[in-house]
């Protein structure tokens, strides 16, 4: 209990005072990789090593079959660096990078994966889970992951055995998916809307979004991009409790699943699930 309070507190302190004035953004595509990739899920942009990572299913979403893996790609022009640069994972999902480390939530287990060597080092056991998703990285490293069967948030980083962080008891929490430890707090994708973790581990909606709320990435201020799987990406103002679409890609049937972003660039990666590829966006906000 008292690192709960001491996580939240980190997140919560010096949040910064957020401007409130309308922002119009819009996405223009810059490039797709081509379509190799075998079901891609989330994908996790490294500034440092100017790298995307990118978790490939390869089977059913929630197969314990051995078949995920995750790839390089590069940012620049979508080319496909390297397609299974570490193999050996189940159904890959959501990644937090921290360091030289790579935590990729997988099924009921978080993989770490050692950037350096490309190869994994651990993995990190999460008692009764059943459906890890997104994991996220505090600035202090420490790692949390959603579990969107069972309900819950987990800190996966420093590895404890206390239970969940976050649950539907305690939280209300209806199926977290996307969480993101940021400059407002600890934000959390549940029942189609985005959601503020408060100091007692209770959730405010903040910002809607639609079913399947998926991905989110900080952009400046209160204002997030939020994707929702079934094919739709929103521009969130979490002070004006504000979500404007910003693209749509249901008619193509093309998925929105798990985003990465470029902060300085102001590029937006797409992975399109069952479509197999990644594009690329430039975002404006006028």
């Amino acid at each position: 209990m008292k690192m709960k309070y001491a996580i939240l507190s980190l997140f919560l302190a010096g949040a910064p005072c957020l401007d409130a004035l309308a922002q119009q953004a819009t996405l223009t595509k810059l490039w797709s990789t081509d379509t190799t990739l075998k079901v891609p899920e989330s994908v996790c942009f490294d500034a440092k090593r100017n790298i995307l990572y990118v978790t490939n299913i390869d089977g059913q979403p929630w197969g314990k079959d051995g078949q995920g893996f995750v790839s390089r790609v590069s940012p620049k022009d979508g080319k496909i660096v390297s397609l299974r640069w570490v193999e050996g994972l189940h159904a890959p999902k959501g990644m937090g990078l921290y360091k030289n480390r790579l935590y990729v939530a997988d099924l009921n287990e978080v993989v770490v994966i050692d950037i350096e060597k490309g190869a994994i080092e651990k993995r990190i056991a999460i008692a009764n889970a059943e459906g890890l998703n997104d994991v996220t990285v505090a600035p202090n490293g420490q790692v949390l992951v959603t579990d969107s069967r069972k309900k819950t948030v987990h800190v996966v980083v420093p590895e404890t055995n206390s239970g969940p962080y976050l649950d539907s008891a305690r939280s209300g929490l209806k199926g977290p998916n996307g969480i993101l430890a940021g400059p407002a707090g600890l934000l959390v994708l549940d029942d189609s809307s985005v959601k503020l973790a408060a100091i007692d581990g209770t959730l405010t909606k903040v910002a809607p979004a639609s079913n399947g709320a998926d991905g989110i990435e900080h952009v400046k201020g209160d204002e997030y991009i939020v994707s929702c799987w079934k094919g739709d990406v929103y521009y969130v103002n979490i002070k004006n409790n504000s979500a404007d679409k910003i693209l749509d890609t249901q008619a193509e049937k093309l998925q929105t699943a798990d985003i990465g972003y470029d902060p300085k660039k102001k590029i937006v990666y797409i992975p399109t699930f069952f479509g197999n590829h990644v594009t690329a966006y430039k975002l404006t906000v006028n």
